[in-house]
């Protein structure tokens, strides 16, 4: 179905998604990297995207807040030239695209995170940089980058861990003083990477693609005006929610002209018995009657790992087990999230098994007990849509959402009527 959104009716919850976390932090960006003004119509504002944008503003990008909640951003048409410390705090956008923007300017850049952050993998965006001329001193955060600006080349990159540490050389390429090719033998969240191509393209820059490389062309950006959509990983928790409430939900600014890969997590609630119903830019989900969710599939999520917990804190109310393939690399996130998803659903009481990409689900009735967050807004937001079925389901940390939903509670609770804190 396309055309433009029919009017709310009755039943139908229209839900207030904030801003795209992975367009944000890459159009502040790429907006800094273009000469002159960009503008950034309604980003995301929460924890890491402000961890991004104080990270631009401390190596000398200026970034103005307007009446209506846009960002404008003035950019320099080339790498960062004040050096200093690089705080990332938790965001492992910032630790993994700052970097190589950062190798094109000059100067000393120091960068480091939170503890949480160190413990997340960084040396083969480090190696990489190395490998094109870049000075770095370390493996991981903290680490130092002596920045004398790059020639671009040709590297091979092993992006199996993480699609982030390619999306970060791709985008400062165009301010290279040459071409840059990147060969990929392996590849974890293609549709990250998609986006990343597209919004560099709208920024102006050129970008080739065949047989496993990708080369970008010098030449620059060019300030770009863009509108932010709802984040779509962000919109899996409501949609959910309507699957195993049987209510309707609705979020606008997200349909099939999205540049987000994790829209297709709709396709994976209507295996479990959803009805989705998609427009241009507009998504629909209702739940199945009562919430009665279908099980006895086997799903590969993979490409939208970010969305994987929210489908298996939800699988215990499904009536045959749930399998979820494709996930070794979830477990390098902001948690180890297929250990921290399996021991949450055992502690409400709930059959689990594990392996090194997969987790099998096994429906239950789950019991009370209060889930362990690890300080990951994603275990808190998905064991949260869980607990509107299952009574006395708390977390430990409910304020961890503040990393990309400052508002998620209040907006499960004006939707549904109450969550779990």
């Amino acid at each position: 179905m396309s055309g433009q959104a029919p009017p709310a009716g009755a039943g139908v919850l229209d839900a207030r998604v904030p801003g795209s976390k992975s367009i944000t932090n890459r159009a502040l960006l790429l907006a800094a990297a273009a000469p002159g003004r960009s503008r950034l119509a309604a980003p995301l504002v929460s924890e890491d995207t402000l961890a991004f944008r104080a990270a631009l503003t401390a190596i000398g990008f200026e970034v103005a807040d307007e009446d209506d909640g846009a960002w404008t951003v003035t950019g320099h048409g080339a790498g960062p030239y004040v050096p200093g410390r690089v705080w990332c705090a938790d965001a492992g956008t910032a630790a993994r695209f700052l970097p190589p923007f950062a190798a094109t300017g000059r100067g000393p850049y120091v960068f480091d995170g939170s503890d949480q952050l160190r413990a997340r993998p960084l040396r083969p965006l480090l190696d990489a940089l190395t490998g094109l001329g870049a000075r770095v001193s370390g493996t991981g955060l903290p680490f130092t980058l002596s920045a004398e600006g790059l020639g671009g080349g040709r590297i091979e990159l092993d992006s199996g861990v993480s699609s982030q540490y390619l999306s970060g050389l791709l985008m400062a390429a165009p301010l290279m003083s040459g071409p840059l090719t990147v060969d990929v033998p392996r590849l974890v969240s293609r549709p990250y990477l998609d986006m990343t191509v597209a919004l560099m393209r709208r920024f102006g820059a050129r970008v080739e693609e065949s047989d496993g490389s990708l080369t970008v062309l010098p030449g620059g950006y060019r300030p770009t005006d863009l509108v932010v959509e709802p984040d779509a990983s962000t919109a899996s928790y409501v949609f959910a929610a309507a699957a195993v409430t049987g209510r309707t939900v609705r979020v606008r600014g997200l349909g099939r002209t999205s540049l987000q890969g994790d829209t297709a997590f709709t396709g994976v609630l209507e295996r479990a018995g959803a009805r989705v119903t998609t427009g241009e830019d507009w998504t629909e989900v209702t739940g199945p009657a009562g919430g009665a969710l279908r099980g006895g599939f086997t799903v590969d999520m993979g490409d939208i790992s970010d969305t994987f917990m929210t489908m298996a804190a939800v699988a215990p109310l499904a009536d045959a087990p749930v399998t979820i393939t494709g996930i070794a690399h979830a477990r390098v996130k902001e948690s180890d999230r297929i250990a921290a998803v399996a021991e949450n659903l055992r502690r409400l009481g709930v059959d689990v098994e594990e392996g090194r990409d997969r987790i099998t689900v096994h429906p239950g009735v789950p019991v009370p007990a209060t889930v362990r967050c690890r300080r990951d807004h994603r275990i808190a937001m998905s064991f949260s849509v869980l607990g509107l079925r299952a009574p006395g389901i708390g977390l430990d940390d409910p304020a961890c959402v503040a990393k990309t939903f400052p508002g998620f509670h209040e907006e499960l609770a004006r939707l549904f009527g109450g969550v779990p804190v």
